[in-house]
């Protein structure tokens, strides 16, 4: 049974800050932002939209252009970097949100790895023949997390969702190799340190800026590009491939320097890369399908396309899922 992708849905929203807006508010100018990160611009939330309010959103969409019902759903998988609250889990309130009675469903935390995890286990639960159609839900609002004083961060992250749905595709198409991996050691190279249960929130937490995304640059941008190509070539060891067998790696948009050097090592060249980070930004858990869909809308895949979906983040955390693309018609 092959299982794969049969939709896709995005929330964007409206107001977006412009590197030449972040010069006025931090000690940074668009050539620095622009030669580090390849970012021009992230998108921003409006006061009381929340995480679950966009990937209710996107869930809907995907809905919409598989010509399905909530109610069709069995299970949905929502993962996020920057859920509404530590409970109810955010999946509660997009299942609300969208009218999704009959689906259950759970949050998936990962970090940016989030994605690709939920997209792999997805999967598994529809090959296990107890469900037919999973929905998975990345959604963030980083915005609210990031230090806007601390120009090596807030000029990084921008907020968004995306929506995938999940069903079978044939036994020649889909999912065809996938790994996850971790490395605890690295754990504090990115981490947002209060909030749980370690340091709940007080006014010490507060006043030394500690509910805000830190993390090591260097390390972790060392990091992403090694996992990336080790990563990617795991998958297709496993299916008996090669990089030269790739029609297009879909990589967490971190950052354009990491996605580059992780393509050099590879030796795949950058026009078969997805790339949307400059236009908004690291969107953690959306950044996958909000990639996936822009080339969908630009007809750049077709029918039995080979595709990695390469993520990587917090944790440390990584992993590859390898899909043979079925062609859907979305965007006509």
């Amino acid at each position: 049974m092959g299982v794969g992708i049969i939709s896709v849905g995005t929330s964007v929203p409206p107001k977006f800050l412009t590197n030449f807006d972040l010069e006025k508010m931090v000690d940074t100018s668009d050539e620095w932002i622009t030669t580090r990160t390849g970012i021009k611009k992230r998108h921003i939330v409006d006061e009381g939209v929340n995480a679950s309010d966009l990937g209710a959103e996107a869930a809907l969409k995907a809905l919409e252009r598989a010509k399905l019902s909530p109610k069709d759903i069995d299970l949905i998988i929502t993962t996020s970097s920057s859920p509404e609250m530590i409970f109810p889990p955010t999946v509660s309130l997009i299942q609300r949100k969208i009218g999704a009675s009959r689906a259950g469903g759970f949050d998936l935390l990962s970090a940016c790895t989030g994605f690709v995890s939920a997209l792999i286990t997805g999967v598994q639960f529809i090959k296990s023949g107890d469900v037919e159609t999973v929905l998975i839900v990345g959604t963030e609002v980083l915005s609210r997390l990031v230090n806007w004083e601390d120009r090596n961060t807030c000029v990084l992250f921008g907020d968004a969702a995306g929506a995938v749905i999940l069903r079978e595709v044939g036994d020649d198409y889909g999912l065809i190799s996938w790994n996850l991996h971790l490395d605890g050691e690295g754990a504090e190279l990115l981490e947002i340190p209060a909030g749980g249960s370690k340091l709940p929130a007080s006014y010490d937490t507060v006043d030394k800026k500690l509910h805000y995304i830190r993390m090591n640059g260097r390390e972790v941008f060392k990091f992403s590009v090694r996992v990336i190509s080790e990563s990617t070539e795991e998958a297709l060891n496993k299916a008996n491939l090669s990089p030269k067998d790739l029609d297009w790696l879909i990589p967490h948009q971190a950052n354009i320097r990491i996605i580059q050097a992780g393509a050099e090592r590879l030796g795949i060249p950058m026009e078969k890369i997805g790339i949307t980070v400059d236009k908004y930004g690291n969107t953690s858990t959306a950044s996958i399908p909000l990639t996936l869909e822009e080339l969908l809308i630009q007809k750049k895949i077709k029918d039995r396309d080979l595709i990695a979906f390469v993520g990587f983040g917090a944790g440390l955390s990584w992993g590859t899922a390898l899909m043979r693309w079925k062609e859907v018609n979305l965007f006509d």
